[in-house]
């Protein structure tokens, strides 16, 4: 407690217009946002990276952020660090009454309808919407990225029954949109539906994920992490042979791709036997 103390004083230092540092005295919720989500990327890239050493760094620079925030509305009088830990004690308490209350119930599936009404019941207290006209959506925050808030509105409606039941029909409606985009790609100067079918595959592509049980954000960062290693396994097998990729034409380009795929996967089987 005493380092987190230390660290609330220097938040506070650092604001003090008598003496403070000048670009944290003229930041704002909004200028600092941004920061915020790039210190929780950062804390996801550490993770992926299995660095543990990194991580602690860059969850420091994710609670700086917390208490950042913290002391901004600290000084409009609104909420301070305190409040915010308390908060989130309270929800945790209330969210978990199989924990700590005197509902034992162990069934996962249980468990998170539980929690989907605890959320319900807290929204409701927040006034989130017109009374008259709520939406279950209500609550589910568009600035995140945008196949993680894709996965949440779909779960949020599938928690009240909105969903198929097997996997059938949602390969169904992916492939009902691809035909769709197929369609509208053929008519010149149509770029805005096209971009609008293009976001429905991506749409129903999600939904396929969730009912794989597959996280379509992790999903999408694996297979870019894949993309960039073999895409450098293409340019230093282009390096060996003396060639320019720009000069190379496609045909080309993929014969030394399905090599990079093909050398990535005997190197991999490599590791795995040690």
């Amino acid at each position: 407690m005493k380092e987190l103390e230390k660290l609330l004083q220097i938040m506070r230092d650092l604001r003090n217009p008598d003496g403070g540092c000048p670009w944290d005295i003229k930041q704002s919720f909004s200028s600092i946002a941004a920061y915020t989500v790039e210190e929780a990327y950062e804390v996801a890239d550490a993770i992926e990276r299995d660095d543990l050493d990194d991580l602690k760094g860059e969850l420091g620079d994710l609670l700086f952020q917390v208490v950042f925030h913290a002391q901004m509305a600290s000084e409009q009088g609104r909420f301070d660090f305190v409040d915010v830990v308390a908060g989130i004690n309270d929800k945790l308490i209330r969210r978990h009454p199989h924990v700590f209350a005197d509902d034992k119930t162990t069934d996962e599936a249980q468990l998170n309808r539980d929690w989907e009404k605890h959320k319900k019941t807290e929204r409701a207290m927040k006034g989130e919407g017109d009374a008259g006209k709520a939406s279950l959506l209500d609550g589910v925050a568009s600035t995140m990225p945008a196949l993680r808030w894709s996965e949440k509105l779909q779960k949020r409606a599938s928690h009240h029954g909105f969903d198929w039941d097997n996997i059938g029909p949602v390969f169904d409606k992916l492939n009902e949109e691809v035909a769709e985009l197929k369609a509208e790609i053929v008519i010149d100067d149509n770029h805005e539906r096209i971009s609008d079918e293009m976001g429905d595959i991506l749409f129903a592509s999600v939904s396929l994920a969730r009912h794989l049980k597959v996280n379509p954000e992790q999903a999408m960062r694996d297979a870019n992490r894949k993309f960039i290693s073999r895409f450098e396994v293409v340019e230093q097998l282009l390096r060996d042979d003396g060639k320019q990729m720009e000069e190379c034409t496609v045909p080309v380009l993929e014969a030394y791709w399905r090599k990079a795929k093909e050398n990535l996967a005997a190197k991999n089987a490599k590791d795995a036997k040690g």
